[in-house]
């Protein structure tokens, strides 16, 4: 074999290992862009699912807060519970006129919400009968009937699913009493300060005497969300303005409206 010939097939194998490392360089960088490009996929998703889980919570609670003592201009002499009633790091439990509160494991707050029900002021059924939260019919089998509407009774609260062990917020309505379902998922915590008539600031519900939830004129609500786990610790700042690192990997965002209780306003003033 010639000299020539060798040293044409040294440089065949030098450009041969050359290509290979410059292939081994491009293809890492591409697993490279890959991985960043689909870890900032998945943190705008699930920041986007955060940030649409708060919303809605605040959506559907607000709704229902702003129904608070509502009776239908047509019900003369309707003697009723005032539209709220609160727990502080618990859930309503006990009748419907006369509840109490049980304590929940993640400190969530819950709330009653009372008002008189007709086929405008809640989503009729197919029947045309008046509904609660959960769209279930409240009929006089478990609902007692005024002279003209229905009273409707709504419960919220946040907690861990005993299936999924996710937390969510739930509401129970009068519709089935017992019968409390999820609406949102990743709700951790609700939080729910209250203004009261005369009072100097935002009570926390275990601070609001029982014969002042009728003189209540406005309510703060909070969520605080938290979304899949992203591999790394973020920070964050909760309910009550305090800044708290994930321990367990997970995104959270705290979310909060003021919402004026606009069918109390008469009898606090």
């Amino acid at each position: 074999m010639s000299r020539r010939q060798d040293t044409v097939r040294g440089h065949t194998l030098i450009e041969f290992v050359i290509a290979m490392a410059l292939g081994l360089i491009v293809t890492a960088g591409v697993i490279a862009l890959y991985r960043s490009q689909r870890a900032a996929f998945d943190h705008a998703g699930d920041a986007m699912r955060i940030r649409e889980a708060g919303l809605t919570s605040l959506m559907l609670i607000g709704q229902q807060l702003q129904m608070a003592g509502f009776v239908p201009a047509d019900v003369m002499g309707y003697a009723a519970p005032a539209g709220l009633f609160g727990c502080s790091g618990g859930r309503p439990t006990g009748a419907d006129d006369s509840p109490g509160c049980e304590a929940l494991v993640g400190r969530s707050d819950g709330v009653v919400v009372r008002y008189v029900g007709d086929v405008i002021s809640t989503w009729p059924s197919a029947s045309g009968q008046a509904t609660d939260c959960l769209g279930q019919v409240i009929t006089a089998s478990n609902a007692a009937l005024g002279a003209q509407g229905v009273p409707v009774v709504n419960r919220f609260f946040a907690r861990a699913s005993g299936s999924t062990g996710e937390p969510e917020l739930y509401c129970e309505g009068n519709g089935k009493a017992g019968s409390a379902q999820p609406l949102v998922e990743g709700v951790e915590r609700v939080r729910l300060k209250y203004w009261v008539s005369g009072a100097g600031g935002a009570l926390e519900a275990s601070a609001v005497p029982t014969d002042r939830w009728a003189k209540v004129v406005a309510v703060d609500v909070c969520v605080l969300v938290r979304g899949a786990p992203a591999g790394q610790r973020s920070r964050y700042v909760d309910c009550d303005g305090v800044s708290g690192l994930g321990a367990d990997y997970r995104a959270r965002q705290a979310f909060s409206r003021r919402v004026a209780i606009r069918n109390q306003t008469e009898n606090a003033l």
